[in-house]
């Protein structure tokens, strides 16, 4: 390993080990780490402090710390730390599973936020001191300015506001990463905010390194490992039905003249069926088409290969094993194409709103009026988190969720009468589709909305339940704006658990 990532001389004596950057970190503090879906986060630094926590354990030495983020990291920060039962409070996003056992059995504290409002808060104060940021990094330039990795994340606020900064300098890390990025630092606090000066998905309004103060370096540790993300299944029939009904939807609203010819920005959740909706749009009659939206998978990927997408803005990117292989081989001819802000910028309700983004997200659960669950199974047990979904969900031009229709192999559908648990209020949900149809939601009242998404997103085999349960609810209720039988409509997941089937 030599230190040529490292061209600041300055900063070449602070290269250590892992083991003794690690040693730097006290228990009871909090720490601000890199990484975002899998991107860009410490692969040793954190390994290390989870032996180091394991050690103080068997000495009957409580050692916990507050780790912070940009979103779900790889298993060796969330998974090991977890493990170690290392983690006091999480935030804002997680999606190992260790940690959400740890999560769901109490043993470890969650705030689950919107992505936009981390870095804000932080800077506000309302999440306390800062004390370490553990960052990677593709390189050191002589001034000390870093260039950043494959994901921006929080990691300039985090340079900004913690105490003391660990870097981890990653060469497997193609140096062709330099000038990819465009990390803005216009942000104030009210009152002196101003306006972002961004109209544009391909607009570069800030400089592509990060500032750091070098007094505040206290170590730099090498290291060459690629991300560790998860492959991505090839759609099924279902994922690609979902793509296929949403691909006549946007044809249509070109028709009508409610989209220009080459959309607006996209913006995709990430998982296997917005993977499987951008694999669509390869095939799709839309061209020169923009992205504006938090991560890069394996089809926005392949869209920019194909010539179908001119440009995509993000924070990260979340490629499979051999898409992150092909990409890091080829950075050069995507460096203009592709550009990686923080995320308070890729997830800027401002500048979603201008751009009038189409955000195309995934669910657990909607209800027959619209509501939606993105969070929590049974209502009680996180998954993952809301993610970006939130900040971009209402404030797009057009919000979409998407799902297959049932769950479990039948045994659950996705579509209830009453959600289990609320992120997306019905405000915010324009179109809901499944691989059994697309319900848009437009301008339709409660009723109206049980009565387009009952027939067209409802599997076959609950379609005649939910549709009595809405009959009997019509007559039953109280109230008639949203006709609600809260205690059935609330055992309708129990009957989930007693019998594996709504059909009792």
């Amino acid at each position: 390993m030599t230190s040529s990532r490292v061209r600041c001389p300055a900063l070449r004596s602070k290269i250590m080990s892992a083991d003794a950057a690690a040693a730097l970190i006290a228990p009871g503090t909090t720490v601000g780490m890199s990484g975002f879906t899998g991107s860009g986060y410490p692969k040793v630094v954190a390994p290390a402090l989870a032996a180091r926590i394991e050690a103080e354990h068997a000495r009957g030495n409580p050692f916990r710390l507050n780790v912070w983020t940009g979103a779900s990291t790889g298993p060796e920060l969330d998974g090991a730390l977890a493990k170690a039962d290392g983690i006091e409070l999480r935030l804002p996003y997680n999606s190992d599973p260790v940690a959400r056992e740890k999560i769901n059995s109490g043993e470890m504290e969650y705030l689950d936020m919107h992505l936009s409002q981390v870095a804000p808060m932080a800077w506000q104060g309302f999440l306390g001191p800062l004390d370490t940021a553990v960052i990677e990094v593709s390189g050191v330039c002589e001034d000390g300015s870093l260039i950043p990795s494959s994901s921006v994340g929080n990691n300039k606020t985090w340079l900004d506001r913690a105490d003391q900064v660990i870097l981890e300098v990653n060469s497997w890390q193609n140096p062709a990463l330099e000038g990819m990025h465009d990390i803005y630092y216009g942000t104030a606090l009210p009152p002196n905010r101003v306006p972002i000066p961004l109209l544009r998905a391909d607009d570069r309004i800030g400089q592509p390194t990060f500032r750091c103060d070098p007094a505040k370096v206290v170590a730099i540790v090498e290291t060459h490992a690629p991300d560790r993300n998860a492959p991505f299944t090839p759609p099924d029939a279902s994922a690609r039905a979902i793509a296929g009904h949403l691909m006549e939807f946007l044809a249509h609203e070109v028709k009508k003249g409610r989209l220009p010819a080459a959309l607006l920005p996209l913006q995709s959740g990430v998982g296997n069926i917005a993977n499987a909706v951008l694999t669509g749009l390869t095939d799709s009659p839309f061209e020169n088409l923009t992205a504006f939206t938090e991560v890069i998978q394996d089809g926005m990927l392949d869209l920019l290969d194909s010539g179908k997408l001119r440009v995509a803005s993000a924070t990260a990117f979340s490629l499979s094993p051999d898409a992150a292989a092909d990409l890091n081989a080829r950075m050069e001819q995507f460096r203009d194409r592709i550009i990686l802000r923080p995320q308070e910028m890729s997830n800027h309700p401002e500048l979603i709103r201008r751009l009038g983004c189409i955000a195309m997200n995934g669910l657990i659960e909607a209800d027959i009026y619209g509501n939606v669950n993105s969070t929590h199974v049974m209502g009680s047990r996180i998954q993952n988190g809301i993610g970006g979904s939130g900040d971009f969900a209402r404030n797009a031009f057009i919000s979409v969720f998407m799902t297959p229709s049932t769950a479990k192999g039948g045994k659950i559908s996705a579509i209830v009468p009453h959600a289990s648990h609320v992120d997306h209020i019905t405000q915010d949900v324009q179109v809901i589709v499944t691989e059994q149809g697309l319900a848009d939601l437009r301008g339709l009242s409660p009723k109206q909305r049980a009565a387009v998404i009952i027939p067209n997103c409802a599997h076959p085999d609950y379609r005649d339940a939910l549709k009595d349960y809405y009959d009997r609810a019509l007559t039953g209720s109280w109230g008639l704006q949203s006709p609600t039988l809260l205690d059935e409509a609330l055992s309708w997941h129990q009957r989930f658990i007693d019998t594996g089937s709504m059909r009792v």
